[in-house]
């Protein structure tokens, strides 16, 4: 909703773009004057210099209009887009080439120079006038919105004195917000010379923008494994989105701003809206007490979704400042949290804030969410995000679905407001309060993992609060110049240091992008594998500098083990245990040459192997690994690297040119601790592990090959034994 007055803002404005250009007469009698006024001056000076080679009597004759020959016209104007103002050398040489005067070179260049300024003045004003006529439709749509508004208490037609403080406080707000970005657009295209829009961060064809990527469908009830169980067709969900509509923009700014409101509320509120758990380790969102407080929203929990509620608080090792921008950058926050995020869209921007930062921005996105399994469906919402700041040091960014302006869909998953509420602490750090809350059909995950989803371990507040703390001291250790790392000599430099960093992200983005449920990156769910749990996809990758090309097969597969998440994550990790389950490395051993710690837990780091085969005939292979566990899981990624092309990164150098294929390991809990499971709706876990085993290989150098059963039994038969040695190596050391 729009505040009335924001009408005089925009009749300021069209004030402004009146005056600001002229009428075609007056631009047209300008430019006849000044050109008459340059060919005088040049008719005259040439009289004046060639006066006395003539008779005295005829020195008050004026000289006939010197007209250019074709050939020095095109001469002149080939140098002119090359050089518009050429200095007395030039000028002198240009005239001796054409036979011609250096005046009349000087003074057809300043005449050149005139048509070129009244042509760029006449694009301009043309530019003036159809922002004007734009802001005039603007302003007579918002009349008549706003004449046509209703009371939402009696349905009659609503005044300004009728309305609350607090509407006609955000009404007010609103107007100055887009006063603001209007203001800044227009001093924008001044400078830059382009037409004014309204907003200039946009790109062109949003309404028709749509997320056109496969993407797995979810698969059938729990039990039934294998067949379309992974997806293998695109998902309509996604698909379909597209930007808002004019008429859906009003009503999204109103439901963002509600949604910002209970997000505080939610942040804050303990009983009766959060019940803790018997030894307070965790909170229940009581289902009556929320709808009594909050009787709006987006409406009751459509039928067959069921609602899971969570929040977790920490402090993160990054300014206020710095983690806004992330979480509002769709880029940086699918990065930051490419375990969670499988892939996400700006849509359309309605706001991009004001006084340099993101204070009101308003962005329509669409977002995937996963686990590192391919027994686990994604999560899809089309939702919008808007970021406010409450005071000096505190802000809070809200996500609330929009599925709803969609008639006719029924979505799997909605996000009711959820996000997060950042405070500046006293060390520059900020602490971080995170709500999460969804109503999703969460009937076709695979019964291991029920007891997983249900805690919130999966896709709750805690994971998202303990992703961002360790992606944090990552990013930390990255900026960090005075770490030293753990190797003999290796990396040479602080730089290579960064570099080595910047790959090892770049191949856990990768391999989070192919072990989920998701195929919406580019890759192909093989059919007819043969194997029931085992997932294989196909991808071709060609002209990519950060894969090798050819036809590449990845393999997920997932089970339960009896073991805890720490004693697999470390097994898994330790390079001296890495000859009893790495088939690729042929009993060889297995040697650290390089290690950087890139947070305060001990497993989170990225080191560089070496494998010293038992082959003597066979060369040394590196490997560049990164083992990462926070408290709601563990991943160790890695993959092997060029020799030549890492003593490249080593050196500095750019890493987004080495070719990766990560394999690697996602660790899991079953579930809740037991001792917290009381807290849990349904049930704790075991104490066990669910791990995710995911490989990747190039099976075929030519991308246009065909692909071959063979190949598919392969990477199947080198999964399947790639299991069977964990197995075996774990349970003798934990019988």
């Amino acid at each position: 909703m729009y505040q009335p007055n924001m009408f005089d803002t925009h009749h300021q404005l069209l004030d402004k773009a009146t005056g600001g250009y002229k009428t075609e007469s007056e631009m047209r009698k300008m430019r006849v004057e000044d050109e008459f006024e340059s060919s005088r001056s040049a008719t005259e000076n040439l009289d004046v210099l060639s006066g006395d080679d003539q008779d005295p009597k005829q020195k008050t004759k004026r000289k006939r209009y010197h007209r250019h020959t074709q050939q020095q016209i095109q001469e002149l104007e080939a140098f002119f887009k090359e050089c518009p103002h050429p200095d007395d050398k030039q000028r002198k040489e240009l005239s001796r080439r054409l036979n011609l005067e250096p005046l009349q070179v000087k003074f057809w260049f300043q005449n050149k120079r005139t048509q070129m300024k009244a042509h760029h003045e006449r694009s301009e004003n043309q530019q003036l006038r159809t922002e004007n006529d734009r802001l005039r439709a603007d302003n007579i749509r918002f009349k008549e919105a706003i004449s046509n508004a209703a009371c939402p208490n009696c349905g009659g037609p609503a005044a300004l004195g009728e309305m609350s403080f607090d509407e006609q406080h955000l009404r007010i707000e609103n107007a100055h917000l887009r006063a603001e970005i209007d203001r800044i657009s227009t001093i924008a295209a001044k400078f830059v010379g382009k037409p004014l829009v309204a907003y200039p961060n946009l790109p062109p064809h949003l309404p028709s923008r749509s997320l056109d990527l496969g993407v797995g469908h979810y698969g059938p009830p729990p039990g039934m494994l294998g067949g379309d169980m992974y997806g293998g067709g695109p998902s309509d969900l996604l698909r379909t989105f597209t930007g808002p509509s004019e008429a859906d923009k009003p009503m999204i700014v109103e439901l963002a701003v509600a949604a910002m409101e209970e997000l505080i509320r939610m942040a804050q509120a303990g009983e009766p809206l959060w019940i803790p758990s018997a030894d307070n380790s965790t909170e229940v969102l009581s289902e009556e007490e929320y709808f009594r407080t909050f009787p709006r929203g987006i409406g009751p929990t459509p039928l067959g979704l069921k609602s899971e509620a969570s929040r977790s608080s920490g402090i993160v090792i990054m300014n206020h400042v710095n983690l806004v921008e992330i979480l509002m950058d769709v880029n940086q926050w699918s990065s930051v949290f490419s375990g969670v995020v499988s892939r996400a869209m700006t849509l359309e921007v309605l706001s991009t804030g004001v006084a340099g930062n993101y204070n009101g921005a308003l962005q329509v996105m669409t977002a995937e969410f996963q686990v590192p399994s391919p027994l686990v469906p994604t999560r899809e919402n089309y939702f919008v995000r808007y970021c406010k700041q409450h005071g000096d040091g505190t802000w809070a960014i809200v996500d609330v679905s929009l599925e709803n302006l969609h008639h006719g869909t029924m979505p799997r998953c909605r996000r009711r407001p959820s996000g997060c509420v950042i405070q500046e602490t006293q060390n520059g750090y900020s602490k971080v309060m995170w709500v999460e809350h969804v109503e999703v059909d969460d009937r076709p995950t695979h019964n291991m993992y029920h007891a997983l989803v249900n805690s919130g371990l999966a896709f709750g507040a805690q994971r998202w609060i303990a992703t961002l703390e360790r992606q944090c001291e990552r990013l930390a250790s990255l900026m960090a110049s005075n770490i030293p790392s753990v190797d003999g000599g290796v990396i040479t430099s602080p730089e290579g240091r960064k570099s080595m960093m910047k790959l090892a992200e770049r191949m856990v983005m990768s391999f989070c992008s192919g072990v989920g449920a998701s195929t919406a990156n580019t890759w192909t769910t093989v059919s007819g594998s043969g194997v029931d749990d085992v997932r294989v996809m196909t991808r071709k990758s060609m002209d990519d500098p950060g894969r090798p090309p050819g036809i590449v097969l990845s393999a997920a597969t997932s089970f339960w083990m009896p073991v805890s998440p720490k004693r697999v994550f470390d097994f898994l990790r330790d390079e001296n245990s890495r000859n009893e389950w790495d088939i690729l490395s042929n009993g060889g051993l297995v040697q650290e040459m390089a290690h950087i710690a890139n947070g305060r837990d001990p497993g989170n780091s990225v080191s560089l192997l070496r494998v010293n085969s038992a082959n003597s005939t066979q060369s040394n292979m590196l490997i560049l690994q990164e083992s990462c566990t926070d408290s709601t899981g563990s991943y160790v990624i890695y993959a092997p690297v060029d020799i030549v092309a890492m003593n490249v990164v080593l050196s500095g150098g750019d890493p987004d040119y080495v070719a990766l294929l990560p394999s690697g390991f996602a660790i899991l809990p079953d579930g809740p601790s037991p001792a917290h499971g009381s807290g849990i709706i349904g049930g704790g876990g075991t104490g066990g592990s669910l791990l995710t085993v995911a490989f990747q290989i190039l099976v075929d150098s030519v991308p246009t090959a065909k692909l071959s059963l063979g190949s598919i039994a392969t990477i199947n038969n080198l999964i399947k034994c790639t299991v069977e040695r964990i197995k075996a190596a774990v349970m003798i050391e934990n019988p």
